[in-house]
């Protein structure tokens, strides 16, 4: 109905635009041809001549003009007009000749300045009806361009509070004190207390940034003004600056009101620092930001949220305390808060009575918000596809891989040749992730095509994990490095399908050695990557590389060390079971898909988490001796580290 009613007003304004214009045009061609029958124009010697034939009458004398009718050579009488002269034997004449006439004042002055006055009102109108529209409710207007495009939501109309918004409970209860502030201000006034400025949300994408802050001014109960950083600046110098005041002006007449800014860093990056110019536009934008957020004080109500994937690269001037005051961290998720989120997204969804969400949620590790409302769709949309009455766990499970792998390919056709190297590739990958202590489990293996994969292995872990351990690392680079050592043993041949594996396992070797000190020879240092930071002309140039030609020599020997080890050892793992290893290969080929249970079986092992539950404590004990913090939002997702390509 919301939308209709826009329509409904757009379509209004339009046909008022064009019966205006109408009325203009009409206007004009009335001025302009005004009805009147034409009149001829005498000479005053020949106008005195009709007079003494007595061949003119009803005549209108006036100061300067005489007008009336004249019998022309068809003895006709015709209008015509006609210069008057001096001349103080007229009316005599007139008279004489028995010609009616009548005089008229001169008023033509007013007449010409009535006249003139319509055209300026005319094209005052007419501008006004161009250009000085700046209020109509489409903004569109040809001089709005300096207007904010952010759009206001009328407290009555939020229906987003809390209650949507799940697996991020540390988040909603920092923001719990700004709806405090806005709902009772006095109650932190009395003790000194003001309402903060600025906050800052920040994550990785799809975690409910934006969501959280609609819930904020839901549950708040205000105004809410929402634009996105993009929206600022444009190719007129200095729009991006007035956009910004005229946001906070609306945001003041409203107050209380939150003004979210989504995608922060578009207008609030770093200001250059370099040599070769830099975006004035978007400096100044982040300017005249930079002096509302100071303007304002906390006693108008006016909170300014902002949502950002990078706040490394905002400009610490805007990030300070006085205008950014909190910086609230938007996670991934954990099992727990997935388990939550896929209950919000369920809600609309009918679910068969075996789907269990917390199975669920636990075979989805790294998978973000936005991920998850897809899963769900997904699965809604397979199960209709069906023409089911609800949907199963199978669709979910199909869902999830569907957003990890990409939808399945089956008609794509693969030679025998390249069906057995996937085999034997994949197989590999799956044989070393079983036999390694410190590897997630494996789900399933498949030789099914998947977007771009010709084959995965998917690993989901037990539980969320915070902490890498050296020893988890090296089992990383093993399995990953097993599909080609696989390909090679068997065939004598490599193929260009480990691609992808060599790049991560490279990203993780030099991650070891070159950032969390996991190198014997190197000890516990960390120096920064070739590739770290922005990729901006000035910055580049000036950075300068902090450790020696040497020692750059000793990284690339550790790199390639543990690459090397880890390959090898791989195909050792793969050469002394390479009767289990023959045997899951020829099962996969011959059911594509092989699940955990299976594997198990063929390998002739424990079910993984029985193995895990028997070595849990040898795991805490080397956890303990040599451990590292990863951060969260550097850390792969499970669902993308442990899904291996092969790639044609």
């Amino acid at each position: 109905m919301k939308n209709n009613k826009h329509s409904h007003n757009r379509k209004m304004i339009s046909v008022g635009q064009i019966l205006g214009w109408i009325a203009v045009f009409v206007l004009m061609i009335v001025l302009f041809n005004r009805p009147g029958a034409k009149q001829a124009t005498l000479d005053y010697s020949e106008f005195k001549q009709k007079v003494a034939a007595a061949q003119v009458s009803d005549l209108t004398v006036a100061p300067e003009v005489i007008s009336g009718l004249y019998k022309n050579d068809k003895d006709q009488f015709v209008p015509f007009k006609t210069v008057r002269m001096a001349d103080p034997d007229l009316v005599k004449e007139l008279s004489a000749a028995n010609i009616k006439y009548k005089a008229q004042k001169d008023n033509s002055w007013i007449g010409s300045m009535l006249f003139n006055i319509l055209w300026i009102v005319l094209l005052v109108g007419l501008w006004w009806f161009i250009f000085l529209r700046p209020q109509r409710s489409d903004g569109k207007s040809a001089m709005s361009f300096a207007r904010s495009k952010a759009k206001m939501q009328d407290p009555s109309q939020q229906t987003v509070t809390f209650k949507d918004v799940a697996g991020c409970d540390e988040a909603k209860e920092e923001l719990e004190d700004i709806i405090k502030f806005l709902k009772n201000p006095k109650k932190f006034q009395k003790l000194g207390g003001k309402l903060p400025k600025g906050v800052l949300l920040y994550g990785a994408p799809g975690t409910g940034k934006t969501l959280l802050a609609k819930a904020v001014a839901g549950e708040a109960g205000v105004a809410f003004f929402s634009a996105s950083a993009s929206e600022f600046v444009e190719m007129f110098v200095g729009v991006g600056a007035a956009r910004v005041r005229d946001l906070f002006d609306q945001a003041k007449k409203n107050s209380p009101a939150i003004i979210f800014i989504d995608e922060l860093d578009a207008v609030g990056r770093r200001r250059f620092a370099g040599i070769g110019g830099g975006h004035d536009e978007r400096e100044q934008t982040l300017n005249q930001l930079l002096i509302e957020l100071d303007g304002f004080e906390s006693k108008q109500g006016i909170i300014l949220m902002a949502s950002t994937n990078r706040p490394d690269v905002l400009d610490p001037a805007l990030i300070r305390p006085g205008r950014f005051d909190r910086h609230i961290s938007v996670p991934a998720p954990d099992l727990k808060g997935r388990e939550e989120i896929l209950k919000v997204h369920a809600k609309k969804v009918k679910l068969a009575e075996d789907v269990d969400l917390k199975t669920v949620a636990k075979g989805t590790p790294g998978f973000v918000g936005a991920d998850l409302a897809n899963v769900v769709n997904e699965a809604a949309i397979l199960a209709a596809r069906a023409d089911k009455e609800a949907v199963e766990p199978s669709d979910m499970d199909e869902a999830i891989e569907r957003v990890i792998a990409g939808p399945q390919k089956k008609s794509r056709i693969i030679s025998k040749h390249e069906l057995q190297v996937i085999a034997a590739h994949e197989v590999g990958h799956t044989l070393v992730a079983r036999l390694t202590d410190h590897s997630d489990p494996v789900h399933k293996v498949s030789i099914i095509p998947r977007g771009q994969a010709l084959g995965y292995t998917l690993q989901l872990p037990v539980e969320d994990k915070f902490l890498v351990s050296k020893s988890e690392f090296k089992d990383r680079l093993c399995i990953l490095l097993a599909g080609r050592g696989a390909e090679e043993i068997v065939f004598g041949e490599i193929t260009s399908g480990a691609s992808d594996d060599l790049n991560k396992a490279m990203a993780y070797a030099r991650k070891m050695v070159m950032e969390l000190g996991m190198s014997e020879k190197l000890g516990p240092i960390s120096l920064p990557s070739a590739d770290e930071g922005e990729v901006f002309l000035g910055r580049d140039i000036s950075r300068h590389t902090t450790y020696s030609q040497q020692l750059a020599k000793v990284i690339d020997e550790e790199i390639m060390n543990l690459i090397k080890t880890s390959y090898a050892r791989a195909k050792e793992i793969i050469t002394a079971h390479r009767p289990a290893f023959d045997k899951l290969v020829s099962v996969l080929l011959e059911k594509e898909v092989v699940e955990a249970k299976e594997i198990d079986e063929i390998l002739g092992l424990k079910p993984a988490q029985a193995q895990q539950t028997e070595t849990a404590q040898q795991a805490a004990d080397e956890l303990a001796q040599e451990t590292t913090p990863v951060a969260q939002t550097e850390k792969p997702k499970a669902k993308q580290g442990d899904l291996f390509e092969i790639e044609p």
